[in-house]
């Protein structure tokens, strides 16, 4: 039997997260969603194709995503009626780094893993940007240090526009009952220990109980588990 006042939080956090997606639309349009196909991500997508279709979707296709990613970004495409647009890397950047450093450098030092998330995501999240007066992800305060003093509506000085987070205060257990509840497709890796999926040769799984983040980039010894395309310090 459904617990009422656990139904009753879950209404009123989509709620608060429709309700901040139309204030998106009736105030910042063109704005765009930035999904990498993640749990929360498919949350978000879920809520646009149902209240806020004026907001255009983008994902960012990488070229070393795991194939868990490609078979769910099909089965998007024939269940939402929704246009979403894929960036790319720049051919010219990805071939000079690999040319100079090798295939897999971004295991040999943070500062090569950095500039190769530079390449093969930053830089094509500009040109996704370009023209936009905001921009929506699927962030959480709850799933990392630096994400747990984001606004809902923050300035993202990095790209000089507005970053509108509307799952930011569900807790993992809010976006997992609405998956449910709504037959919401997800990526086949979080049934394999994955609850954060990035490129496939720099995420892992992570033992049951721990820290969200901590399947990416792990061979890293400390440091902000963070590609470059969620900076800190934005202000609300």
């Amino acid at each position: 039997m459904t617990n009422p006042d656990a139904r009753g939080k879950s209404d009123s956090r989509v709620a608060a997260a429709v309700s901040l997606l139309e204030e998106v639309v009736s105030g910042w349009l063109p704005a765009a969603f930035a999904t990498s196909f993640g749990v929360e991500d498919m949350v978000v997508l879920d809520l646009i194709a149902r209240h806020a279709h004026q907001i255009e979707v983008f994902t960012l296709d990488t070229g070393r995503l795991p194939e868990e990613t490609y078979q769910l970004m099909s089965r998007v495409r024939d269940r939402y009626p929704v246009r979403i647009r894929v960036y790319v890397p720049d051919s010219g950047a990805v071939e000079t780094f690999v040319e100079r450093n090798g295939p897999n450098a971004f295991y040999e030092s943070v500062a090569q893993r950095k500039e190769c998330c530079r390449i093969r995501k930053v830089e094509p999240l500009g040109r996704a940007l370009e023209g936009k007066k905001a921009w929506l992800t699927g962030l959480r305060r709850e799933q990392s240090p630096e994400r747990a003093t984001l606004g809902a509506k923050a300035w993202d000085a990095a790209n000089g526009l507005y970053k509108f987070s509307p799952l930011l205060e569900w807790t993992t257990e809010d976006v997992w009952a609405y998956v449910r509840r709504e037959g919401v497709p997800y990526n086949a890796l979080h049934d394999r220990g994955y609850p954060s999926i990035g490129c496939a040769p720099c995420t892992r799984a992570v033992a049951p109980g721990g820290d969200i983040r901590s399947g990416r980039w792990w061979w890293e010894e400390s440091g902000s588990r963070e590609c470059g395309l969620h900076t800190s310090g934005a202000s609300q």
